[in-house]
Parts: C-alpha cells; sequence; structure tokens
C-alpha cells in the first residue's frame, strides 16, 4: 500500500504520515522545501518537493511515478484545486471532498444558514455588502463582535495582492472598533462576515462520514488557544462521546445535510452556564487537533483510506478520552502575550492568570497523559527538523 500526503510542512500532515505509516502504509510526504516536518518522519518512505504551477499540471505525473493508492491533503486551497479533479487517477483514490459539498461548507454564512434552518443555536450574522449604510448596521449590535471571512480561501489572496492581512478572526469591542476595522477593507469593496461574540468553550466535535453514516466519532475541549482570544487550538484534551451526545446527533445530522463523506469536524462555542452550543464552522478537512485525535487511537486519516482504498467495512476501535495534547511553538507565544502583552489581547473579556497560567504551563510537562503535536518519542527526528527550521528562519531575519 502506498500513499501521497500533501501537505507534510505541518503538524497535520506529520499526523497522517505518522497514521499511516504505523499500519504499514509506504507514505511519500510533499513538502514546500526538502526540510519538512513530516518528510523528517521515520514513517515517510520518500519526500518530495512541491512542485511549481497548478495542482493539475503535477499531481498525475507524481501519482504515475509513485505508484501511490491513495493522495490525502491538508490546506484548504490545494482540497479546492483536488476536489476538480476525477476521484480517481491511474488507480489512486484523491481521499478529499467533491467541489459541491466542499464549496458549502468554505463558505461560513452558507454553514450557519444551514446549521439555522436544522434549528442549530447561531451567533447573529451580518455580511456587510457595497452600498450598505454601515454606521447605521453598526449601532444595532450588542459588543463585543467578532469579525470573520465567510470563505477565506478565496479572500486571502485578495487580501494578500493589496498587502492586507489576512486575520483569521479579529475583535471590535465597540461601535467606533468595528467601523475602523470594516474601514480597512474599502478598497477591497469585501468585507468581513460580523458575529456577536458568543460566551463558552471552544468544542469541535469530530466525525468521518461514509453513504451517510459516521464511522468514527471523537470531541475535545479546547483549553487554550493562539491568539489567546480565540484561534489555533494549542491545548486541548478529549472529551468522553456520553458527553455532548445529544449535539453530535445534530453535528451528524448537518454533514448529512451538506451530502458530506469523509472527515470533517463541527465547531461549538458551548456555554455550560446555560447548556447552549454556539455553530461556529465546519471544517471540511484535517484540523489542527488531529494529533490529539490520533494518539488517543481515533486514526481519522487511517479510517479514510481503509474505507476507500481497501474497502474495509469493519467498525473502528473505541478512542480513549484521557489524553490531552499541546501545540508548543504557539502555546509558548500564547504564554508571553498572557504574562507579557496584556494590551494586545483583543478580547476584553479575557481573563489573565499571568502566575497560574505560568505555573500551568511548566506542570504539564509532568502530566503523563499529554501528547505532544510534533514530539513524539518514537519519532524524535521531526521535532528536531522543526528546531532546526526555526532557527534557520531567524538567521535569515537577522541576515535580512
Amino acid at each position: 500500500m502506498k500513499a501521497l500526503v500533501l501537505g507534510s510542512d505541518t503538524p497535520i500532515g506529520l499526523t497522517i504520515i505518522r497514521e499511516l505509516g504505523a499500519h504499514g502504509v509506504e507514505v511519500e510526504a510533499i513538502g514546500r522545501s526538502g526540510r519538512s516536518i513530516g518528510g523528517a518522519s521515520r514513517f515517510a518512505t520518500k519526500e518530495h518537493v512541491r512542485p511549481q504551477g497548478a495542482i493539475d499540471q503535477w499531481v498525475p505525473q507524481l501519482i504515475r511515478q509513485s505508484g501511490a493508492d491513495a493522495l490525502l491533503a491538508v490546506s484548504e486551497s490545494d482540497l479546492l484545486e483536488l476536489s476538480a479533479l476525477p476521484r480517481l487517477i491511474e488507480n489512486c483514490h484523491i481521499l478529499t471532498p467533491r467541489p459541491g459539498p466542499l464549496a458549502q461548507v468554505l463558505d461560513k454564512s452558507v454553514t450557519l444558514a444551514l446549521g439555522r434552518s436544522l434549528k442549530m443555536d447561531v451567533p447573529i450574522s451580518w455580511q456587510p455588502v457595497q452600498g450598505e449604510d454601515f454606521a447605521a448596521r453598526t449601532q444595532s449590535f450588542d459588543y463585543p463582535v467578532i469579525l470573520k471571512w465567510a470563505d477565506p480561501p478565496r479572500l486571502a489572496p485578495m487580501l494578500a495582492e493589496r498587502g492586507l492581512t489576512f486575520l483569521k478572526a479579529e475583535y471590535a469591542n465597540d461601535e467606533s472598533a468595528l467601523l475602523a476595522a470594516l474601514s480597512r477593507y474599502d478598497g477591497l469593496a469585501r468585507w468581513p462576515l460580523v458575529q456577536t461574540y458568543c460566551p463558552g468553550v471552544g468544542i469541535g466535535q469530530m466525525i468521518h462520514m461514509s453513504g451517510g453514516q459516521a464511522t468514527l466519532r471523537f470531541q475535545h475541549l479546547r483549553l487554550h488557544e493562539w491568539p489567546p482570544e480565540g484561534g489555533v487550538s494549542t491545548l486541548c484534551r478529549s472529551v468522553p462521546i456520553t458527553e455532548h451526545s445529544a449535539q453530535m446527533i445534530q453535528s451528524e445530522a448537518l454533514l448529512r445535510a451538506f451530502d458530506w463523506d469523509g472527515p470533517a469536524m463541527v465547531e461549538y462555542r458551548h456555554d455550560p452556564a446555560t447548556g447552549r452550543y454556539w455553530l461556529m464552522e465546519v471544517n471540511g478537512r484535517f484540523w489542527g487537533s488531529l494529533p490529539l485525535a490520533s494518539a488517543s487511537g481515533a486514526e481519522f486519516a487511517w479510517e479514510s483510506f481503509r474505507r476507500s482504498v481497501l474497502r474495509e467495512t469493519a467498525t473502528a476501535p473505541v478512542p480513549r478520552t484521557d489524553l490531552r495534547a499541546r501545540y508548543m511553538i504557539p502555546e509558548s507565544r500564547r504564554l508571553v502575550r498572557v504574562v507579557f502583552q496584556e494590551q494586545a489581547i483583543r478580547d476584553s473579556s479575557f481573563r489573565r492568570r499571568p502566575w497560574a497560567e505560568t505555573l500551568d504551563y511548566f506542570l504539564e510537562f509532568f502530566n503523563f497523559r499529554t501528547r505532544y503535536y510534533v514530539f513524539r518519542f518514537d519519532d524524535p527526528r521531526p521535532l528536531i527538523c522543526d528546531f532546526a527550521n526555526i532557527v534557520r528562519k531567524l538567521w535569515s531575519r537577522e541576515q535580512g
């Protein structure tokens, strides 16, 4: 068995490589350089530097050369390109979502509308459009609000062309701050989605769908994020599947409504005080906290491979529910921000606990239930590669 993994530069790609390799699949890593952390893994049999140009110009040839049985990818932009290709190329299964469901999932407005139709709680949202009276609309919100791009893969290149920074999420604590944030994009004539702030904690429900049925389930609670007010999960813990079970049923119904096939994560903000779950988005791809799921035995990459390539239908093993996982570099940046950069935290409701957070940061190293996004005792080279890449970047920046 052979597989190609596109996106070996990230902990997500590294996890996919480790997962498939542990099941005896020969994995060839494709990264943006010859120094990807996934390519450094002992589970990668070969490493390719990603060729220039559109995916359809080089992927078929690489499939023929490698004799791969499957191709898996990480980033949304790559998924979009791959979704336009046939499901099968040279007997190689392209294990990516199809164009219709993927386009819907990537558009947060569509996701929230579908969630609303299924009686799910969704944030009050406003998509600004040209010609509207922004000043009048901003008066109608309860603050703070959060700005997010409804369709990041499509908007990110447009922002880059105009020298604008892509912000995954931006907080506005009052009307003037919201108007100032929106005015930044007047030249683009496109604006991010504005949503009311939803209190609570982040919960991710991860599901593999096949033929309209869930074949693998896992869920986690976000403990820390980078930036601290919301973003990438940097410390998370698994949650027993018996908890939030009614919401898991709704998550499956949502994916079924998308006609989804393969892995996805449905994200919520859960307010324990009220018991409400606010639908945030659906990640129609392998997600950032995949290392926790994989370490717990919820092997979503292998589930996709074995069902599509090997045509196996046996029930997946029940995963563990007692582990935690850390993404060390952003987790360390988070600690610096919490301790030394209070003014940079945009969420006014965020509660800083500098001394407690510092103590927790170091004690976590001694928690035998904690796993890491990159480091593993049985596969240490990716961590060494990661450190070497950091030093190389710092050196280049210093020389520049």
